[in-house]
This record gives C-alpha cells, structure tokens and sequence, in this order.
C-alpha cells in the first residue's frame, strides 16, 4: 500500500472542498462524527451483552402465615353462639 504525502493529502483535500463544497464540509464532519461515536456506543453494548452478567441470588422462601382464628368461626349455621363460648 502506497504512503501517502502531503502533495496527496492536498489533493485529497481540494477534491472534497470541490465536489462538496466549503458550506456542506462541517455538516458532513459532524454527521460523519454522530455516526462513529453511535457506532462506538452500538459496539459497546454488544460487547457488554456478551459477557456474562453476575449471578443473581435465589429468592428466599417466602414461608405461609399461621392461621389465625376468625372471630365466630364456631358458631353455627344458624348464627347462634355455642354454649361453651356464652359467658
């Protein structure tokens, strides 16, 4: 691959500046740099992605409540209240 100089550089340049003129060359440097700098972000991510992420702990068990006795349980079907509860 050939090296190239600072006549070839200038060359370069003076083509640019014509086909894309003096006014549009900075919009074109800046979207050129959103583009690399979303590339690099995009790239990033899915290196991220790749790696494994650490190991999440496993949920403690969630233990059931005791049952709690309800007020007029024992009653019967009737609504009345047993003998042994009447005070």
């Amino acid at each position: 691959m050939p090296n190239l100089g600072t006549t070839e550089i200038i060359i370069i340049a003076l083509v640019v500046m014509v086909l894309f003129g003096a006014k549009k060359l900075p919009d074109a440097a800046r979207s050129f740099g959103r583009s690399l700098r979303i590339f690099k972000a995009e790239t990033k991510g899915l290196r991220d992605d790749d790696q494994p992420a650490a190991p999440v702990p496993a949920p403690l068990p969630i233990e059931a409540p005791a049952p709690v006795a309800q007020p007029g349980a024992a009653s019967s079907v009737n609504g009345s209240v047993p003998a042994a509860d009447r005070h």
